[in-house]
């Protein structure tokens, strides 16, 4: 089986962590930042990305099997899960770390994600708001973060 990588930005990392884990076909998923400014934050941590400008999102790094789950079930999730069309926002939740983002890994996955927004476009009457990058390197947050609402017995934040 081939492993891919699907990385998510939805606000809040806590819950899609909760989320995507729980999908057949995704082996490992991390919480951690994308997209931020690497020479000034080479390894940012959770409070520099909540209280200054790095540029950084939180995001969900996401393994999995594609012969489990496809990337378009993926995006699929990614798109009924949060709100794409509040833009640096999710809930109570303000600031650009908090924004709409998918990070691609390939020509695919891009064409893939570009394809999906302009589909969810079409179905939505206000505009998305949602950012398509290249993917950079990922930074995973501290320990405390990993699987947070699992270990304490949540569903939501």
């Amino acid at each position: 089986m081939t492993k891919e990588i699907a990385t998510f930005g939805m606000g809040c990392f806590w819950k899609p962590d909760l989320i995507f884990s729980e999908i057949k076909g995704v082996s490992k998923v991390t919480v951690g930042f994308m997209g931020g400014d690497e020479k000034k934050f080479p390894n940012p941590t959770y409070r520099q990305v909540c209280w200054r400008k790095t540029g950084y999102a939180e995001v969900v790094n996401i393994e999995f099997e594609n012969k489990k789950i496809n990337y378009e079930k993926l995006l699929e999730l990614f798109w009924e899960n949060h709100n794409p069309t509040t833009k640096n926002r999710q809930g109570f939740d303000i600031g650009a770390q908090y924004r709409s983002v998918i990070f691609y890994y390939s020509s695919s996955q891009r064409k893939k994600a570009e394809a999906s927004l302009k589909e969810h476009q079409e179905e939505n009457d206000k505009k998305i708001v949602t950012q398509i990058n290249k993917a950079k390197t990922f930074f995973g947050a501290e320990d405390y973060h990993q699987d947070y609402l699992k270990k304490r017995g949540k569903k939501t934040c």
